[in-house]
């Protein structure tokens, strides 16, 4: 899940034609944790990568797990 974050993250700011600086500044959020999110880091606050999502028109939200491959893991 990470890995499509960050590209979708970094897809969308270039589409817009923002730097990291300037998505920074104008998601209230540090240029380290622009670049981080961009790179897939495990650990984010979830507040922040939705401050940063919300220039996009998205948010992170609980979604229901496929029950079958849930089962299957089990």
């Amino acid at each position: 899940m990470l890995s499509s974050l960050s590209a979708f993250v970094k897809q969308r700011r270039k589409l817009l034609q923002l730097s990291q600086p300037d998505l920074a500044a104008k998601a209230g959020v540090g240029l380290r944790f622009v670049r981080e999110l961009e790179q897939g880091k495990p650990t984010l606050r979830l507040d922040k990568v939705n401050l940063v999502l919300r220039l996009f028109g998205h948010e992170l939200a609980p979604a229901p797990l496929d029950r079958s491959r849930l089962a299957a893991q089990l």
